[in-house]
């Protein structure tokens, strides 16, 4: 579960900071304990970037799925127009 901490982070804070922990786990040279901390605190920090993505393929898709309603509806309209003899 993540922190009240990690969730109030940004993408690119997260992102930022899981870099970090990624490249001083790489590094080495620290304790089982420290390296099993910082393990966790990655897996903390990935969760919250995969739900801010997450969260952005929603507006992405809610936002094409807008568009595409709104071609739908123009498209319609131009339909009928063309059928009753009004259309440009």
């Amino acid at each position: 579960m993540t922190s009240k901490v990690s969730e109030a982070l940004g993408y690119e804070q997260a992102r930022d900071e899981l870099i970090d922990v990624v490249r001083r786990l790489e590094t080495g040279g620290t304790t089982l304990e420290e390296s099993l901390a910082l393990w966790e605190r990655g897996e903390e920090l990935a969760k919250v970037c995969r739900q801010w993505l997450e969260g952005a393929r929603k507006r992405l898709d809610a936002a094409l799925a807008d568009e595409q309603e709104e071609v739908g509806e123009e498209v319609g309209d131009e339909e009928r127009d063309e059928s009753d003899g009004s259309g440009s």
